[in-house]
């Protein structure tokens, strides 16, 4: 490993992210060093790590290489691997722009959750095609102290829980996973999203996300969202034929969910860099238990 490890770091609705280039995957991260990167006080900070690579480079995204140069080997922020994050891939995609490697329009990125289709605009904001939702059978229950709620299996390519609720409080701190029922329904856990109506096709919520805790934003989330509150407004699009488009307010600002009459769903946000450097790795190596 070099001495010195290039990083950026980036936000999208302050969903935060270390973003490491590595386009021919030389660089060892092992749960341990992504949790040390992502430490909000003795590292750099993030609610999760974009670790950047050629397709062809990594073992599970060759089989895609053919149809998407560029693999988001997205990890959580105590180490753990992850299909996809919404946020992540808006991020990821500004990042392969100002690094020069593709341009403003339609790229493609691969992910463990498929190949993600992005539009890069000219005026900054990014959609990324998240793909179709599932909703697999079966009643949820997720809960909060003494309160309990339904809550919608939704999902992304990673599982979200939705429940709606009378006041965003009532999801509490959010500092550990709310408990579910029946555990068989998420046996590798759930991200939870708590959502309140705001208007006419215009939620709120706040989300705990597997592996993270409270976030300030999750893409895949907000789709989740999207999707459930569709449902619940009798606004799917499969059997109205138009498409339904969802204002979803997050902590950390606002995304636009649509999703088509043929089930592929549509998230627009903001991106942002805020910041590159090195990283030390030794620090790193000292760091990693």
């Amino acid at each position: 490993m070099s001495t010195r490890i290039a990083f950026l770091k980036g936000h999208g609705t302050e969903n935060d992210f270390v973003i490491i280039p590595d386009p021919e995957n030389v660089i060892d991260l092992p749960p341990a060093a992504v949790a040390a990167l992502c430490d909000r006080r003795a590292g750099i900070g993030g609610d999760g790590l974009l670790h950047v690579v050629r397709s062809v480079a990594h073992p599970e995204a060759r089989a895609m290489a053919a149809e998407a140069e560029w693999f988001m080997d997205y990890r959580n922020g105590d180490g753990s691997v992850a299909e996809m994050c919404g946020n992540g891939v808006r991020v990821f995609a500004h990042y392969l722009q100002r690094a020069g490697h593709v341009a403003e329009g339609d790229i493609a990125v691969a992910t463990r959750g498929g190949v993600k289709t992005v539009h890069i605009a000219k005026e900054g904001d990014i959609t990324v095609g998240m793909g179709k939702a599932l909703l697999p059978e079966g009643d949820v229950t997720v809960s909060v102290g003494e309160r309990s709620w339904p809550a919608r299996n939704v999902n992304m390519g990673n599982p979200h829980a939705v429940a709606f609720v009378e006041d965003l409080d009532h999801a509490g701190d959010l500092y550990t996973a709310p408990p579910f029922s029946p555990a068989s329904a998420y046996p590798d856990g759930v991200n939870v999203e708590f959502v309140v109506d705001r208007g006419l096709r215009h939620v709120a919520l706040r989300v705990h996300e597997r592996g993270s805790g409270e976030t300030r934003s999750c893409g895949t989330g907000a789709c989740a969202v999207a999707v459930a509150t569709a449902r619940r407004d009798g606004a799917d699009p499969a059997v109205t034929g138009a498409p339904a488009t969802y204002t979803v307010d997050v902590p950390g600002g606002r995304l636009i969910i649509t999703e088509r009459a043929d089930g592929e769903i549509e998230m627009t946000g903001p991106a942002v860099i805020v910041a590159e450097g090195e990283i030390d790795a030794g620090w790193l190596e000292t760091a990693t238990p």
